[in-house]
């Protein structure tokens, strides 16, 4: 059986003002390309479809159409889209029941029985090989908010030590979902039959992308750690950091990371979907499928350098001709010796005529090297969390970094 991997397509996601719909419609047309010239037999989604809990008309609009696409070319399709942290879970849900029929299965929140326990069974979705019988099982597991996840006495998370730092019930909660998932899963697989998770998380020695991802739970308790994929699981795939990675050691925890850059810190890398082969009950191969980029972001210089090298490297940029919507972003670098007043017009001017749009200037100096940890943009401030003031102030009282201690119950004072 063949799976597809894709996760954080953040739809309706703008850089610096620029809409990104023209490379998000790249992405899907190849993506649907991909399903069809994979002869994949089911798509898994990770979360965060979309930027933001309110999505314009025209990102659910570019989903759905994505949703009935797939299913036109590719008929035994199998489709599993779970909710991530920048998602709506209700919203995302609501048309649940039309896309039932056209073979998605979406998962926005765990729901619960009439007695108030959780509806596992919701989120154990089966999926069909080529000969339509059932050759995988999902556990379709969404992002979790402290109220979705069990609470458990404290004797019930001493007992499960190794899955999860007990000291937090949040994280034991989440352990206790998945230990429940793979339970009945086991129930329903035979020998032959794989288990695959899915995950909106953080993970223990997972690396963030900088400036373009929101943290989850402040104070880092929210990573989890990887017990809590034990074997039968064959597979993980997981989203929310959009740097594609295997978690540490564990070749079969993946992140498939973002499909298009979301910020200029994610422009060295290559974009991907992963394609995983099962064999039976267990993992044969796992294959990245680069995304090609179709608008490219540009940063000049690389570093940042005095206004007059800037110039210069501006005046040398040798593009080609292509409509608005494929020209490059571009963040410009530059190390000031002092305040410039025409700086944007400098910049300007010197890209005068290029098929180039400028989305940010981005201003350093030598005077506040020493400040760059306390001095930061606008951009920077959008993505601070509460967590990282207090480890500035405590660096700037006490000159050392704040210890895990005073980390642990600062989160303890400010979580909800």
């Amino acid at each position: 059986m063949r799976l597809l991997h894709t996760s954080d397509w953040h739809l309706g996601q703008s850089l610096h003002n620029f809409d990104r719909h023209y490379e998000h419609q790249r992405f899907l047309d190849w993506l649907l390309d991909t399903i069809v010239s994979e002869q994949a037999d089911a798509l898994l989604v990770a979360g965060d479809i979309f930027d933001n809990a309110n999505p314009s008309a025209a990102s659910q609009r570019q989903l759905y159409t994505f949703l009935q696409q797939a299913r036109a070319r590719a008929p035994q399709l199998d489709i599993v889209v779970i909710a991530g942290n920048h998602d709506s879970p209700g919203r995302l849900e609501a048309p649940g029941p039309l896309l039932e029929v056209h073979g998605t299965t979406v998962i926005g929140y765990p729901h619960r029985d009439a007695d108030g326990s959780l509806a596992i069974e919701r989120m154990l979705v089966p999926l069909t090989g080529k000969d339509g019988a059932t050759a995988a099982w999902v556990l379709a597991v969404p992002f979790l908010r402290h109220g979705d996840v069990p609470r458990l006495a404290p004797q019930e998370a001493a007992d499960g030590e190794d899955a999860a730092p007990q000291a937090d019930p949040y994280l034991a909660g989440i352990a206790e979902l998945y230990r429940q998932a793979l339970e009945l899963a086991g129930s329903r697989a035979s020998q032959s039959q794989a288990i695959v998770a899915m995950g909106h998380c953080h993970m223990v020695n997972g690396t963030m992308s900088a400036e373009s991802e929101r943290r989850i739970v402040i104070g880092g308790t929210e990573m989890l750690p990887t017990g809590i994929f034990p074997p039968p699981i064959a597979y993980a795939a997981l989203g929310h950091l959009h740097l594609a990675q295997q978690v540490g050691p564990h070749a079969h925890i993946r992140y498939c990371g973002s499909p298009i850059p979301l910020s200029f810190a994610e422009t060295s890398y290559t974009h991907q979907v992963l394609r995983i082969d099962l064999q039976g009950a267990q993992v044969g191969e796992i294959t990245a499928l680069p995304v090609p980029r179709a608008v490219q972001l540009l940063r000049v210089p690389e570093k940042p350098a005095p206004l007059q090298e800037v110039k210069t490297a501006l005046a040398a940029l040798e593009l080609p001709d292509v409509p608005l919507e494929q020209q490059p972003l571009l963040e410009v670098r530059i190390r000031l010796a002092a305040p410039e007043p025409g700086l944007r017009a400098a910049i300007e001017e010197a890209l005068q005529g290029k098929p180039v749009r400028l989305a940010k200037i981005e201003t350093s100096s030598a005077a506040r090297a020493s400040f760059e940890e306390a001095a930061l943009s606008l951009d920077q401030l959008a993505t601070l969390q509460p967590d990282d003031i207090f480890k500035r102030l405590y660096q700037l009282r006490y000159g050392t970094e704040a210890p895990p201690e005073q980390l642990a119950a600062f989160a303890e004072l400010v979580r909800p």
